[in-house]
């Protein structure tokens, strides 16, 4: 049986987050740029590409938000929930090709170069305070929403992180704190240089920034990659799904469950459940009817759900769920 739902885009928080980040990462693109020709600073100029990066990254959230939002229609029957995963999925890509690149190729470059002389190490130092008290409001939205949503959900905001299916937040929360540690780094290339006369240091500071822009830009392209593969639900929403099931009066075993994440705050929910055979097939029909309006009432997420009679004695299923699933199957006496 299916159950379909329209439901609107829930992401008004994360387009505050997310349009508060854009608006605040345009404006530091923009001191540091200038700041780093005036100085001659290679990890100023990193850290310019490092919030460019970041402005392109903010537009393509917003996009993701906007059209990840669409009702369902006879192409996509399943509504548009995933786009908001490819989208991300860029922004990841271009916190690599746009920050990180240019970064390491700035860093090499001053390292390996020519002689660069420093000039008005001040105004770095202006630019790099403005930009960390800018730059901190809006991690402290980002903070504020992950925060909100771990204690939510009972988790920590390590473990929040890891399982989220919203990655507009987990983004912006990653590419702020980045930014904050980039900026450290910047600060700590330009003083040295300015003490000690040499580029190395700002090269270093460069390369490092590069570094550390790759590795968020890989924990979120892998993050994106998992949700746009297909990411079964939440694990205490699977748990509770199959204890709804199992509980009701008419099933007898519920041999197989797959969930699926359609989207944000959507889930996909496909069960094979052997019924009580001296049901009639209209009493099957209308407990499953049931069974759909109680999981959409009690997990708010679920907005599909398909419930498929079988046997659990039939050899072919019992050996697709055991392939799957393993000892997790046997644990919850799906071949029996």
């Amino acid at each position: 049986m299916s159950e379909e739902s329209e439901r609107p885009d829930a992401g008004g928080e994360s387009t505050l987050t997310v349009v508060l980040a854009g608006s605040v990462n345009l404006a530091i693109a923009i001191m540091k740029a200038v700041a780093g020709v005036i100085t001659g600073s290679g990890a100023l100029l990193s850290e310019a590409a490092h919030s460019v990066a970041d402005t392109f990254t903010e537009i393509l959230l917003l996009t993701a938000l906007r059209r990840s939002g669409r009702a369902a229609d006879v192409m996509h029957p399943f509504g548009y929930g995933k786009e908001r995963y490819f989208w991300s999925l860029l922004a990841a890509v271009s916190i690599f090709a746009s920050g990180a690149t240019f970064a390491l190729y700035e860093g090499f470059a001053t390292v390996f170069g020519e002689p660069v002389v420093q000039t008005k190490p001040i105004v770095g130092y202006v630019v790099l305070g403005l930009a960390f008290a800018m730059e901190s409001v809006s991690w402290s939205q980002a903070f504020n929403q992950v925060r909100r949503g771990a204690a939510e959900q009972n988790r920590t905001i390590w473990r929040f992180l890891r399982y989220i299916d919203d990655p507009a937040p987990k983004t912006v929360f990653l590419e702020d704190s980045a930014a904050l540690i980039g900026l450290v780094l910047a600060f700590a290339g330009l003083f040295l240089h300015h003490v000690t006369g040499s580029e190395l240091y700002d090269g270093i500071a460069s390369i490092l920034i590069g570094l550390l822009l790759a590795v968020v830009a890989f924990i979120l392209g892998l993050t994106n990659l998992r949700l746009l593969i297909g990411r079964q639900a939440d694990l205490t929403v699977v748990r509770g799904i199959r204890e709804h099931l199992a509980a009701a009066p008419e099933i007898e075993a519920v041999v197989d469950l797959q969930t699926m994440l359609l989207g944000t705050d959507q889930v996909l929910v496909c069960a094979r459940v052997d019924f009580d055979d001296a049901l009639g097939a209209a009493e099957v029909e209308r407990a499953c009817v049931r069974l759909a309006g109680e999981l959409h009432d009690e997990f708010s997420d679920v907005t599909e759900v398909f419930i498929e009679p079988v046997p659990r004695s039939d050899p072919e299923l019992r050996a697709a769920v055991l392939a799957r699933y393993g000892d997790i199957a046997r644990r919850y006496g799906q071949t029996r």
